[in-house]
């Protein structure tokens, strides 16, 4: 890279300094555990917006899934449309208020302590403390991986040094500030990641001769897919897959229904609803964070797809094969190669303020539910500031750990992986809870954990891009999965959300029918 390096060298202090400076202040504001906890309850919207946005948009939906995009086509728009649609406006209108009524009025100041209040249940909080623990690190690592790919070749220093250094600074501000510092940087890091993701479309179609242009070269190029791709169903970068093909249920069933429902139950979302001040705060939240999300999803997707179009028109290669294999290779490779120096740096920003963004939110989530959920509940240290911050270093130092151990191409994947297991076990309860005027407890713990169940089944011992690298299943049975095509290729939240949904309305309703019998007994 040509950029000069004194200029690439300001830049990125002059963003660390302003992330580190802005995480002082909500530290300066973080006077008492709820402040530390659930940002005081006092946010301003276009805050829980950009926050909400920057915590749901990171490298895992730029590098991971801009990477699938460019593997897969512009089918990946649909995630655009999900993610809108449920993910900002049935999100905040129809749980967000709710859950910041709810959790105000039971002092609610996690995701798992707000279920154990809705259905008067420990055992409640202490599950869905546990999956939070064992499910998150996986996200988490994703998104360290997403940004320390793109730092190894931008900055030159080995891929190993860039993910610690990463991890480091972001814990940072994190552990000492809570969630008010959380919430401050995200809304900066996220201006950040709105200016740099619309210079990127720009650069993008003026690098392919336009959006018609370049969606046209794009369409020509359905010649050009790989046997292997086209063999599972694949007809081009412009078009979906064939209807029920293996690539159809990956993009449908794990990419677009995985995270686009997904999103409706992450606990470290869940929790921005309950720092507004009141419902008004929410509504107005809706008109930045609409458009945020369609920015952010949008152009990654469309940008992904056309960089075979770069790639074929510069090396005579789609680019997959330009990034040696690796879906996560192919963003950072194409920035690199096809935009002006300058800009690169300015988008290694981007990317570091989408990760950072993000993985502040989950070291903060991770190590609240790890201390005030699990090692504390019920005793005066769960809002202990001092046990939050060595919980967040905790699970900060798992989550690294577990960055090093994953494979490659693995950041879309673990992305819907959690979002997908988020859904199953907490959907179905977390819904009935806010509504119903007396939620089952019964209920809810048998949906949450027949869904956590189900999913972890499905997902070792059918779902075939997770049970051959797992090898439980082949250990087991002497094969990699218990049923053919196309069953290898539904994603666990088909089986496992329906069958939690059911178990939950079911038991709710029978829950219902037998108490006006018990009174007038």
């Amino acid at each position: 890279m040509a950029v000069n390096p004194i200029t690439m060298a300001a830049l990125v202090l002059i963003y660390l300094a302003a992330t580190l400076i802005i995480g002082y202040m909500g530290y300066k504001k973080t006077k008492s555990a709820e402040d530390y906890l659930v940002a005081g309850r006092d946010s301003h919207p276009v805050i829980i917006a950009l926050s909400y946005g920057a915590t749901f948009i990171s490298t895992s939906a730029i590098i991971g899934f801009g990477g699938a995009a460019a593997n897969m086509g512009m089918g990946l728009i649909w995630l655009t449309v999900l993610n809108i649609g449920l993910g900002i406006l049935l999100a905040f209108v129809l749980f967000g208020k709710k859950t910041r009524e709810i959790g105000q009025r039971l002092s609610a100041v996690t995701f798992p302590d707000l279920m154990c209040k809705l259905y008067k249940s420990p055992l409640l909080q202490y599950i869905a403390g546990f999956i939070i623990v064992i499910s998150m690190p996986l996200y988490t690592a994703a998104i360290l991986i997403g940004g320390a790919r793109f730092i190894e070749p931008t900055l030159g220093i080995p891929y190993s040094t860039s993910l610690i250094l990463f991890a480091l600074i972001t814990a940072v501000y994190v552990v000492f500030g809570g969630l008010i510092a959380v919430m401050y940087t995200d809304a900066f890091q996220g201006t950040i990641m709105l200016i740099g993701m619309t210079v990127l479309l720009a650069l993008t179609l003026i690098a392919v001769g336009g959006f018609t242009a370049g969606t046209t070269a794009l369409t020509n190029m359905a010649h050009l897919v790989p046997k292997a791709l086209a063999d599972q169903g694949m007809t081009g970068w412009t078009s979906m897959p064939v209807l029920g093909s293996p690539m159809w249920f990956t993009l449908v069933t794990t990419i677009v229904m995985g995270v686009g429902i997904g999103v409706l139950a992450q606990p470290q979302l869940v929790v921005r609803f309950m720092t507004a001040k009141d419902n008004r705060a929410l509504n107005r939240a809706v008109l930045v964070g609409g458009p945020f999300i369609l920015m952010m999803t949008g152009v990654a997707f469309t940008v992904g797809a056309l960089s075979n179009v770069y790639f074929y028109q510069t090396s005579g290669k789609i680019a997959l094969d330009a990034a040696g294999g690796n879906v996560d290779s192919i963003i950072p490779l194409f920035i690199n190669g096809a935009m002006p120096d300058i800009f690169v740096v300015i988008f290694m920003l981007t990317l570091l303020a989408a990760a950072m963004s993000t993985l502040s939110a989950l070291y903060h989530a991770m190590g609240t539910a790890l201390v005030c959920d699990l090692w504390g509940r019920g005793k005066e240290c769960a809002l202990s500031m001092r046990a939050h911050q060595y919980g967040i270093v905790l699970m900060m130092v798992v989550s690294t750990i577990l960055a090093f151990m994953l494979p490659i191409s693995i950041i879309a994947r673990a992305t819907a992986m959690f979002m997908g297991l988020c859904a199953c076990a907490f959907l179905p309860a977390f819904a009935v809870g806010v509504y119903a005027k007396a939620p089952c407890t019964k209920a809810a713990l048998s949906s949450m954990v027949t869904g956590a169940v189900i999913w972890f089944l499905w997902t070792a011992f059918f779902h075939a891009a997770e049970a051959k690298p797992l090898g439980i299943c082949q250990a087991i049975f002497g094969k990699v999965t218990l049923l053919g095509s196309p069953w290898t290729a539904v994603d666990p939240i088909v089986i496992a959300l329906p069958i939690s949904l059911v178990v939950m309305i079911l038991m709710q309703w029978q829950s219902g029918n037998q108490q006006p019998a018990a009174v007038a007994a």
